[in-house]
């Protein structure tokens, strides 16, 4: 009896192992999906050779206009959450979901099928918040983004900031260390995906969004 609980316990263990790995890759693959080099291409446009480079909504929308740019950032979005949410169903413990949440977001920044050269990662960190935090208080993140954005004008400044409060947040709403390494490891990657931008911003060139 001793030994078929054991054993139980060890098929558990395993079952949660192979459907973590399982949801891993699924978001990684699944964040990896370039919508913004994709969109681009039926305009008969690589987005990385224009503006930034970048594959994401912003440089879209500076490229093809503002709702191409909408676009892209909703589906970054939704490549993100879909995922997530799935996973969610199936994963109980905190440091499974906080790995499977970052998947995605690693996937878009480095795609596999773009040569690992992807965007930012800031609309697929967007889904993870929406996920955590749930649809009210993310409409309340939302609004103070737009706020912040309004104020600064810049795009990649507002982003910075924003980040910045993640493990705050995600602490207040889960108490849990592990989504608290989950806010610190986003701000982490945004910033070294914004390293650039950052330079220009201490140049005073990085482009304004509103003029």
């Amino acid at each position: 009896s001793h030994q078929a609980h054991f054993n139980n316990k060890y098929e558990n263990m395993k079952n949660q192992l192979l459907l973590l790995i399982f949801f891993i890759i699924i978001g990684y693959l699944s964040g990896s999906i370039p919508f913004g080099y994709i969109i681009s291409k039926f305009k008969n446009i690589d987005i990385r050779k224009q503006g930034s480079g970048n594959i994401g909504g912003t440089n879209v929308g500076r490229t093809l206009g503002f709702k191409y740019g909408l676009l892209v950032g909703i589906l970054d979005v939704l490549k993100a959450i879909v995922p997530i949410y799935i996973a969610s169903q199936y994963l109980i413990i905190d440091w499974q979901m906080a790995l499977v949440s970052i998947s995605p977001v690693i996937g878009h920044i480095f795609p596999v099928w773009l040569n690992f050269k992807g965007g930012k990662g800031v609309a697929t960190t967007f889904a993870s918040i929406f996920i955590i935090l749930g649809w009210r208080y993310s409409l309340i993140f939302l609004a103070f983004w737009a706020l912040l954005l309004y104020l600064l004008k810049i795009m990649s400044l507002t982003n910075l900031l924003i980040v910045l409060t993640l493990p705050l947040l995600f602490w207040l709403k889960t108490n849990s260390i592990a989504y608290v390494f989950l806010g610190f490891a986003y701000m982490i990657l945004i910033w070294w995906t914004h390293r650039e931008n950052i330079k220009r911003l201490r140049q005073g060139i990085e482009p304004k969004i509103i003029k």
